[in-house]
C-alpha cells in the first residue's frame, strides 16, 4: 500500500504524514503515530479502551518475529476490511486509535512510596 492510498483510506479523519520505519509505514496526525502499514496492511492504535471495537470485528494485532525467534505483539491491530472501503468507518477507527495514541503518551502516575513511621 503506497502513502497515496493510505492517504485515502484515511480522507474522512484528516490529513496524515506518513514515514517509511522498519520496512513499512508509520502514519501520523499532529506528530503522534497513531496506525502503521505493514506487508500491505494498515494496524491501527488500540489500547484497553478501544481494543474491543477491533475484536467484535475479528481483528488481530500486528505481530512479528525477531530474529532470535521470540513473537512481538504490539498494540496495534488491523483494520476490519470494510473499512478500507467506507470513509467513514475508516475515521471512526482512526479517531479511537489517535485517541489511544494520546492517552498512551500522557504521564502515567507515580507510585508514592509508603511513608515511613517516625520512632
Amino acid at each position: 500500500m503506497d502513502a497515496d492510498d493510505i492517504r485515502d483510506v484515511f480522507s474522512g479523519f484528516g490529513p496524515v504524514r506518513i514515514r517509511k520505519m522498519f520496512g513499512g509505514q508509520g502514519i501520523y496526525r499532529d506528530d503522534l503515530m497513531f496506525a502503521l502499514e505493514a506487508d500491505g496492511e494498515l494496524y491501527l492504535k488500540t489500547d484497553a479502551e478501544s481494543e474491543a471495537m477491533f475484536r467484535i470485528h475479528d481483528s488481530r494485532p500486528f505481530a512479528y518475529t525477531t530474529r532470535d525467534g521470540r513473537t512481538t505483539v504490539m498494540s496495534y491491530w488491523l483494520l476490519p476490511s470494510f473499512a478500507l472501503d467506507d470513509l467513514d468507518e475508516a475515521a471512526r477507527f482512526a479517531h479511537a486509535a489517535f485517541a489511544a495514541a494520546q492517552r498512551a503518551k500522557m504521564p502515567k502516575p507515580k507510585a508514592h512510596a509508603p511513608k515511613r513511621k517516625r520512632a
